[in-house]
C-alpha cells in the first residue's frame, strides 16, 4: 500500500489516480473526503498533518510514502504554514521511520532555491536560499531539509520540486 498525503488536491488526486490505474493499493491522508477517489477504491484517511499519532496509524501497513499536503499560497498566518508544512512533515517521516517504511517521496517546490534572479542549467547541488519574503518557501525550504537529512538506509528519500503544474482536473 502507498499512502498519498494530499489526495484530495490537484496534484495529490492526479497522483491517486495514476497509481491506482497502476494497479496500486492507495490510501490518501487528507482534510477533505473525496467520493470520487473512495469510488476507484482509495482507503480515505481523515486527519490532520500536525497530529503526530493519527499519521504514524495513517501510514501503517504502507510500504511507501509520497508526501504531497502543503499549505500553499502567499497569504495567511505563518504559524498555518509551519504547523502544515513543517510539523506535518516531520510527522510524516517520524511515521516512515515508526512503521519502517523505506522510500519518501516529498513534493517541495523550486522557490526553496529562488534568492532572486534567473536560475538556469542548475542541480541539486545548488544551496537553498537565505532569505523568503512569505512563509510558504521558507516553511517548505525547512521542510525540504527535514527530508534531505532523513535520507539514510532505513528511509530513502528524494524531494522534488515541480514548477507549473497543470492539466485535467486543474481548479485553476
Amino acid at each position: 500500500m502507498i499512502l498519498v498525503t494530499g489526495g484530495s488536491g490537484f496534484l495529490g488526486g492526479a497522483v491517486v489516480r495514476r497509481l491506482v490505474a497502476r494497479g496500486e493499493t492507495v490510501r490518501s491522508l487528507q482534510r477533505e473526503d473525496s467520493p470520487d477517489l473512495r469510488k476507484l477504491g482509495v482507503d480515505i484517511v481523515h486527519a490532520d498533518l500536525a497530529d503526530r499519532d493519527a499519521v504514524i496509524q495513517a501510514a501503517q501497513t504502507c510500504e511507501a510514502v509520497i508526501h504531497i499536503a502543503a499549505k500553499t499560497g502567499v497569504w495567511g498566518p505563518q504559524e498555518d504554514y509551519y504547523r502544515a508544512n513543517v510539523l506535518g512533515t516531520r510527522n510524516i517521516i517520524e511515521a516512515c521511520l515508526a512503521n519502517n517504511i523505506r522510500r519518501l517521496v516529498y513534493t517541495s517546490t523550486p522557490s526553496v532555491i529562488h534568492a532572486g534572479g534567473d536560475i538556469e542549467g542548475v542541480d541539486e547541488s545548488i544551496p537553498l536560499a537565505t532569505h523568503f519574503e512569505i512563509a510558504y518557501p521558507a516553511t517548505k525550504a525547512e521542510a525540504e531539509q527535514l527530508v534531505r537529512s532523513a535520507n539514510s538506509t532505513e528511509l530513502g528519500t528524494v524531494a522534488l520540486r515541480p514548477h507549473l503544474i497543470w492539466g485535467p482536473h486543474d481548479p485553476n
